[in-house]
């Protein structure tokens, strides 16, 4: 097997979440059987949304190229990001390594046309992840539609992401449903959490049916990646 390298710590509780996920999906008899990881838990990284829509990501990409060039040096064979947001950087961070780095949002928006047939999917992340148009421009390339929650309903995603579940505050799952609804009200075959936090959330209360949790997607695709055997659940 290869070495699963991880750029994490945006937040650390989502991180621990995915190191958890990869345990409990990883086919293993023995603790030899289990994925080699490298996990960078860089707390400290500035906030990707403020980066985005200020264009102040000088300090961001230097951190981004240090933890990608330390994964490298140690071997890792494979590079997964539990953040939606970063992935804006994603060219940018790919060009500091040779290491192939999975693109989340990219296996999230496939997983959702190639095995839900989505052909109309909502998204819902951070005002970076949104109005970056990081899903979108994946949606585009898919050839389906991406649609995103109006001003008041993403309002109640970034109050559920900030206020609640990066603050250690019990998430308000009231703020979730009020966006999926909406979504769905719209059309919507398939609703991505394309934010780690999020995923946070529906860990601790569920989520409904038309949900399709990014980070699952990239749980399975680093097992693979690193040579592992995935279990479904």
């Amino acid at each position: 097997m290869g070495k699963l390298g991880v750029i994490g710590g945006m937040g650390p509780e989502a991180t621990s979440y995915f190191y958890d996920e990869v345990i409990e999906h990883t086919v293993a008899s023995r603790d030899q059987e289990h994925l080699d990881m490298v996990i960078i838990s860089q707390a400290s990284m500035p906030d990707r949304t403020h980066a985005i829509l200020t264009g102040n990501d000088r300090r961001l990409l230097e951190v981004m190229r240090e933890d990608a060039q330390a994964l490298e040096s140690l071997g890792c064979t494979c590079i997964a990001i539990p953040c939606n947001t970063s992935h804006y950087f994603y060219d940018k961070i790919q060009g500091f390594t040779s290491v192939p780095i999975i693109n989340m949002p990219r296996e999230a928006v496939r997983e959702a046309v190639e095995a839900r047939g989505a052909r109309r999917v909502g998204v819902m992340g951070t005002d970076g992840t949104i109005r970056s148009g990081l899903y979108a421009r994946e949606c585009e390339r898919a050839g389906v539609e991406c649609v995103v929650p109006t001003p008041e309903r993403q309002a109640d995603v970034m109050s559920l992401i900030y206020d609640d579940v990066k603050a250690g505050r019990r998430a308000d799952m009231r703020k979730l449903e009020r966006a999926v609804d909406e979504l769905c009200r719209r059309g919507c075959d398939v609703v991505i959490l394309a934010c780690t936090e999020l995923s946070v959330a529906r860990r601790r209360h569920g989520a409904p049916a038309a949900c399709l949790d990014a980070m699952d997607v990239l749980v399975r695709e680093s097992i693979l990646r690193a040579g592992g055997l995935y279990r479904a659940d």
